[in-house]
């Protein structure tokens, strides 16, 4: 399977989706956090630093759970940053 480029605008969610996370994850570790979510701290760790431009919808939805975030709100702050116009 080939993988296409990622495109600056993949590369800018992947940035955004990793800010929402720590910021969603507040005083928690991101070890305690990993763990509970069923993924390797190094995982989270490339998705939080936007290392992991587009992770798996698996992985973001088993860490949004644990962080208690819905994946409409991950995707409303991804997809569609404050003040972005949302007419193209």
């Amino acid at each position: 399977m080939v993988r296409l480029p990622l495109t600056p605008d993949d590369v800018e969610r992947g940035r955004r989706l990793g800010a929402l996370l720590r910021r969603a994850r507040g005083g928690r570790t991101l070890l305690d956090t990993a763990l509970a979510a069923g993924i390797s701290p190094e995982t989270l760790r490339k998705i939080e630093s936007g290392r992991v431009a587009t992770p798996a919808f698996s992985t973001v939805a088993a860490v949004a759970a644990e962080l208690d975030l819905s994946l409409d709100e991950v995707w409303a702050q991804v997809a569609h940053p404050a003040g972005a116009s949302l007419a193209s």
